[in-house]
């Protein structure tokens, strides 16, 4: 019988911070990336000059170095490097500890010649380039057998990673990776060896092979990659999900980073992993997989990236599979209540929705679910809301297309407004105080914009740094006037305090949700959150003007304000009269 309640219980209601590794911050430009380091990824082009990429630079302009080369600015933007790297996250942890997250997830970590990583080389190491010791990690490297789990060394990226999970959990905090298991890369160790050895290659089985060379009928050698993307191909599986051998490999690496030490003790491992298009691998690995994750550490956390309707991403989440997925229906709703025009829906139809996706899934797991409003797949936040005329982030196929400064010419890449600024701010209020697990992707909290992939991955803007700013558009023309390139102060302080708002009020992290007041007329939409015999009433104007609402007040007479400044509210007859300034909202604690 399924468990009612089968979720690791220090993710529930948690906030987590989405660090993209190679654009979060340069730590150690000792270790910085060479252009050979790029050979097997896109667009394949080892031809020089090229350089590490200028941090601070204005995003859409060429450098010398690319102009050089005469090819457009999205052949360029694959090739740039910025030296992002594990130094790094541990060099920024005092400010994501000052932020108040209390989780982090890495995109992936592991040897890649990608900028992104998901067309990995290995699963059993971290990249060299985002260790100290790049040259002293590729010979260690090679005098192992990778397929040979007795024969893997730790070389010092690997060791740095460890150490990143020491001092992320010293300061209390949790720690996922990335896990691709759905497909490798062109340049990872057991397709090197099929493409060379053909048949004969003791890896034959373990991808999805369409054709072998064959010179007496022409043929040649073919497969799948994931997507039709020639860079990632796939691991071949059976009615058993992925096969053996590929299979043990995972199940190796995932221990490897779990108890890294192997005394059994999983402390000084990851906290959990992220997995990469889980609804393009079977149920059966899944299920499998999570028992070994499991066995291995019972409070693991597993969150899968799955899309579909809400009976197909139900399907995962049973309790033998995962314990979560990142939240896109959750962004969906948010965007078409709080930010669309043409497809804006109301307080009511907003309302609807989000009981639809609690009732999908067990009661557990709403908890935990990684409600996310962008990530390293989609336009930043604030493009999203200088774009909300004809958005519709549901239609994900596209959405992927319009949102691209490369394929969409009519996309807005400009800095949002003040007026659009308020918009964001609405919409992180209602994330940090709903239910489940909210998620900033890196970079949001400062005020950073962007179309989708790979605009959206723009080094990190940091408050300690001078920019250049955008003067550039897509198409290399000058932008009607340069929009100047800071951290938002304004913008993390309010993150800040609504992230530690969320940690110490525990009707925020972990109370249960019921809607008080839903109000289309008004376009207000409130609700309260009890735990423990703590409320809290949330109520949110998404007008543009200013709304005086009734809340029920239930048995406190007596409501401090935490958003604004601790005004004292007073019921009358069991209700409170709030007033709720345009576009924005109170969140009162039953005193």
């Amino acid at each position: 019988m399924t468990p009612t309640d089968f979720v690791p219980d220090w993710a529930k209601g948690i906030v987590w911070y989405q660090i993209f590794p190679e654009r979060f911050w340069n730590g150690d430009p000792g270790n910085d990336p060479r252009l050979e380091d790029q050979a097997g990824a896109w667009p394949h082009d080892q031809e020089p000059p090229w350089q590490i990429h200028p941090w601070t630079s204005d995003w859409y302009e060429l450098q010398p170095y690319e102009r050089a080369n005469g090819k457009s600015i999205w052949h360029n933007l694959q090739r740039r490097r910025y030296g992002g790297d594990l130094q790094g996250i541990i060099d920024r942890l005092d400010y994501l500890q000052e932020l108040g997250v209390g989780a982090l997830y890495l995109n992936p970590v592991f040897v890649a010649p990608s900028s992104h990583k998901y067309d990995g080389a290995a699963y059993h190491h971290v990249d060299p380039t985002f260790g100290p010791d790049p040259a002293g990690d590729r010979a260690l490297m090679a005098q192992e057998n990778p397929a040979d789990p007795a024969t893997w060394v730790w070389t010092a990226a690997d060791r740095l990673l460890v150490s990143l999970i020491a001092e992320v959990h010293r300061r209390g905090m949790r720690i996922i990776l990335d896990g691709v298991f759905n497909h490798m890369g062109i340049t990872s160790w057991p397709f090197v060896d099929v493409q060379r050895r053909q048949q004969d290659s003791p890896y034959s089985d373990w991808f999805v092979i369409h054709a072998w060379d064959d010179a007496a009928s022409d043929a040649r050698f073919a497969y799948e990659g994931w997507a039709g993307v020639p860079e990632l191909p796939e691991l071949r599986e059976d009615e058993g999900g992925i096969v053996a051998g590929p299979r043990d490999y995972i199940f190796a690496a995932t221990r490897r980073w779990m108890d890294p030490d192997g005394d059994g003790d999983p402390s000084d491992g990851i906290d959990g992993w992220r997995l990469d298009v889980a609804f393009c691998v079977s149920h059966a690995f899944w299920r499998a997989w999570r028992q070994h994750v499991r066995a291995i550490n019972p409070e693991a956390y597993l969150v899968g990236e799955l899309f579909g309707e809400d009976e197909v991403l139900a399907s995962y989440l049973q309790g033998d599979t995962f314990d979560a997925a990142m939240n896109y229906p959750f962004a969906y709703a948010c965007f078409e209540y709080f930010i669309y025009q043409r497809h804006r829906i109301d307080a009511s139809a907003f309302d609807r929705k989000l009981a639809e996706l609690r009732a999908a899934y067990p009661a557990c797991v709403a908890e935990v679910q990684q409600n996310l409003l962008g990530s390293h797949d989609s336009n930043r936040i604030g493009s999203h809301i200088v774009n909300r005329a004809d958005a519709n982030m549901r239609l994900w196929e596209s959405y992927h297309q319009w949102s691209s400064g490369e394929k969409n010419p009519a996309y807005e890449t400009r800095k949002p407004t003040a007026d659009e600024r308020r918009l964001h701010k609405l919409l992180m209020l209602f994330q940090m105080t709903y239910l489940g697990a909210p998620m900033v992707y890196y970079g949001d909290e400062a005020g950073m914009w962007g179309a989708n992939d790979p605009c959206c991955r723009k080094p990190m803007v940091w408050p300690d740094l001078s920019y250049a700013p955008e003067a550039t558009r897509p198409d290399g023309a000058p932008a009607d006037a340069p929009d100047p390139v800071a951290f938002d102060q304004a913008l993390f302080d309010l993150h800040r305090g609504l992230i530690h708002l969320r940690n110490n009020t525990p009707a925020l992290r972990r109370g249960d949700f019921t809607a008080v007041l839903v109000d289309d007329a008004s376009d207000v939409y409130a609700f309260r959150r009890q735990h423990q015999g703590q409320t809290v009433l949330v109520a949110l104007n998404r007008s543009e003007e200013t709304q005086e609402i009734r809340l029920p007040a239930g048995d406190a007479s007596r409501y401090l304000d935490l958003l604004n400044g601790g005004q004292e509210l007073l019921a009358q007859e069991g209700a409170l009269t709030v007033e709720l300034s345009p576009l924005w909202g109170r969140i009162l604690l039953a005193a």
